[in-house]
């Protein structure tokens, strides 16, 4: 059963002015953007605090992505409470106990093996919490505007990424990481409580009760599928192996991380602005092959260790092509049934953040023996040489609900050829 907000007929918005006006939305977007802020400041710190005490780079790439390594154990456990009866009471729980695990952070004197334990419980349950915020999404926004609204929450976690790393370099120079997670401290507590004020409880309509057993059954069904193991392929892979880059900017560049790693982000939000507000969803499409490229072939670049300056353009224009998940996310859902479209979004935004701490542990790894700069390169060709053998597969998946039951899996998809993009 289709719930009101996804019929077809529903007029699309008319830009994100229109999206922000309805108030449920305007919460879930300005709780996401103070969530992730707070993530990148204690992202930020920790990895710095790492750097300072043990000078190790696979060390520092996995205290910045290590929280996505127990993100996929969400999504094949519990992810089925993101389409439970009462997500809003579900969201605001899992965001209190992200609130938890910022506040344990900022313990002075806490061990490194506590702060990693940390890191791991913090990312279990912020999959639950990503899923639950999606399943939202699709309930307060109609599906014509859902496009629209990933768009704004993309650029906007591109926009709180350049403000955190620039604002916790600077305020690295005046405080200890320790004062750093206070401030995240409050960004995550303000962000629960504009959620707790703005949006109302929905009915995603489940017809079995969350748990293991209905969170297998979803899973087991999404990747029955060579099409649809096709697109997650393409959101986790190319995006993990890049963002195994970008965890080598403190490694490569000490005193220049917050500069790479804020180009990065600018990057990312130019990209999903045009992507998303500029572009039809037709043209998305075509150019979505051509955006991963683009993730990934400056970092080709580093091999040649040019000035800062060249690399801090070459990664900002590899940011752009982090927009290549608009569209991929798009035929994604178009798979999707409304009653699991919690669940299979947090399993593919979980997906992705583990191949973003893979990618780190590699990255990390590898440079323990070679330098950043070449590791990198390596990471990028790797992402290119993916994105190019997997690109056939992407083209030949579409939808098909006929005969699926709404609620009791994903719906089926065919194998046909389309024509190539160009």
């Amino acid at each position: 059963m289709s719930s009101p907000t996804s019929e077809p007929s529903a007029p699309p918005p008319a830009g994100y002015r229109a999206l922000l006006r309805n108030r449920e939305f305007a919460g879930l977007y300005a709780g996401f953007a103070l969530t992730a802020g707070a993530s990148t400041l204690s992202g930020f710190a920790l990895g710095s605090l790492v750097e300072q005490q043990t000078k190790s780079p696979f060390l520092t790439a996995v205290s910045m992505y290590g929280a996505t390594f127990s993100t996929v154990l969400g999504a094949s456990t519990l992810m089925s409470v993101a389409d439970g009866r009462r997500p809003r009471r579900t969201l605001l729980a899992l965001q209190c106990v992200s609130l938890a695990g910022a506040a344990a952070q900022a313990i002075p004197g806490l061990p490194l093996a506590a702060r990693f334990a940390l890191l791991l419980v913090s990312g279990f349950f912020q999959s639950l919490g990503t899923g639950t915020r999606m399943g939202l999404l699709a309930e307060v926004v109609p599906t014509s505007g859902y496009a629209l609204a990933r768009s704004l929450m993309n650029i906007t976690s591109g926009g709180m990424a350049i403000c955190g790393y620039t604002v916790g370099a600077v305020l690295l120079r005046y405080l200890r990481p320790y004062e750093v997670f206070v401030v995240a401290v409050a960004l995550t507590g303000a962000g629960v409580g504009v959620v707790a004020m703005t949006v109302r409880e929905h009915s995603i309509r489940l017809t079995r009760r969350p748990g293991l057993r209905r969170t297998w059954t979803t899973n087991v069904a999404l990747f029955s599928h060579s099409g649809r193991r096709a697109l997650l392929l393409n959101l986790w892979v190319p995006n993990g192996l890049i963002v195994g880059c970008e965890a080598l900017f403190i490694p490569y560049s000490p005193d220049r991380a917050g500069l790479l790693l804020a180009a990065g982000s600018a990057g990312m939000l130019l990209g999903d602005l045009a992507v998303g507000r500029l572009l039809t969803a037709a043209r998305r499409r075509r150019y979505a092959f051509a955006l991963r490229l683009m993730l990934a072939a400056p970092y080709l670049l580093f091999a040649a260790d040019p000035p800062i300056a060249v690399i801090a353009v070459a990664v900002f224009v590899a940011g752009t092509g982090f927009a290549a998940t608009l569209p991929l996310q798009e035929r994604l859902l178009a798979l999707t049934p409304d009653p699991v479209r919690g669940q299979v979004q947090g399993v593919e935004s979980a997906g992705r953040m583990t191949w973003q701490g893979i990618g780190a542990a590699i990255a990390g790894g590898v440079a323990q023996h070679l330098s950043p700069g070449v590791t990198m390169t390596a990471m990028a060709a790797l992402s290119l040489a993916v994105t190019v053998f997997s690109r056939p597969f992407v083209l030949r998946v579409r939808p098909d609900r006929a005969g699926t039951e709404a609620g009791e899996g994903i719906p089926r998809a065919r194998a046909t050829e389309v024509q190539p993009e160009p």
